[in-house]
């Protein structure tokens, strides 16, 4: 599959851009990024080409990956989709629910596949977690706390000189993850009061949500946790007793060509992956929801 990269932050140089460069069923086909300077030299880096055409890097692909803000991402995932490429996307999708479903609707109108980059389902240890707690059934309770330090003082990460992470804070980028894990396990959420969020102190955010299969979680996330309080704890209680989520245990760009694959056999076969721009909108409705419950 030939797959191109829209991005050149961070994370796009950290993880999508070596696990495309590395990947041995994958045709790197260029970068296109919002600046000149580091999109020529992430290609250089990466040992493909930098395109300043966004069209015409979607012309020479069957795929693209994006690793960009979440809403800049929207808009140019619809242009993707409409050129007939194939989208493994970044989480959230989108920020907001009609951007979100714009991109799940062109997806589907053009009848190419997708992905969104979930980090913890496309790890083994989780995902065999994930598969055999949903199996099992039976559950209580879950509870989540995601406590993070990113804009901490003492904290020293690449990601704090996010604009849209510091503007939208735990919900959006640490939520995605929560729910991620949640929802297959523990059922959907309806019901005009299936999501309550209390704001904490930072960004911090508690939700209490009410499943369709009747049990209930709540979830503390944060990215301005003290330093030393930084960490996770995904937790569950119900007739089989307690589970606990294991820990990733592959780095991001070998998690990342898991995601590629999983695009490729989307693509090949016809079958929506559980992770698809659908679910991925879906995830977009509940975080907006929150965002809406804590704001009164």
């Amino acid at each position: 599959m030939r797959i191109g990269l829209l991005g050149t932050g961070p994370w796009a140089g950290r993880v999508h851009a070596p696990a495309l460069a590395g990947h041995p069923g994958v045709e790197f086909t260029g970068v296109w990024g919002r600046r000149t300077e580091a999109t020529e030299a992430l290609a250089k880096e990466s040992g493909t080409r930098a395109y300043t055409d966004v069209e015409a890097l979607f012309a020479d692909s069957d795929a693209v990956a994006i690793a960009l803000p979440p809403d800049v991402q929207a808009e140019l995932a619809v242009r993707a989709a409409e050129a007939g490429c194939h989208l493994l996307l970044d989480k959230p999708v989108a920020t907001s629910v009609t951007a979100a479903r714009r991109v799940a609707d062109a997806a589907g109108r053009a009848g190419v596949a997708s992905v969104v980059f979930f980090t913890l389902r496309f790890d083994p240890a989780v995902a065999e977690w994930v598969h055999r707690q949903s199996a099992a059934g039976g559950w209580f309770t879950g509870s989540v706390a995601w406590l993070g330090a990113l804009f901490s003082e003492g904290a020293d990460s690449p990601y704090a000189a996010s604009p849209w992470r510091r503007e939208k804070g735990a919900l959006w980028d640490v939520g995605p993850h929560v729910l991620s894990v949640l929802l297959p396990v523990l059922g959907e959420l309806t019901g005009p009061d299936a999501v309550t969020a209390v704001a904490g102190p930072g960004d911090t955010v508690h939700l209490v949500l009410r499943h369709d299969g009747g049990a209930s979680s709540t979830v503390t996330v944060s990215l301005t946790a003290p330093v030393a309080a930084a960490g996770r704890a995904v937790e569950l209680r119900g007739a089989a007793g307690t589970s606990v989520l294991p820990e990733q245990r592959e780095d991001g760009v070998v998690v990342f060509r898991r995601a590629v694959d999983a695009l490729t056999d989307s693509a090949r076969s016809g079958v929506p992956h559980l992770c698809d721009v659908r679910f991925g909108a879906r995830v977009t409705e509940i975080l907006a929801a929150a965002e809406a419950a804590r704001a009164t």
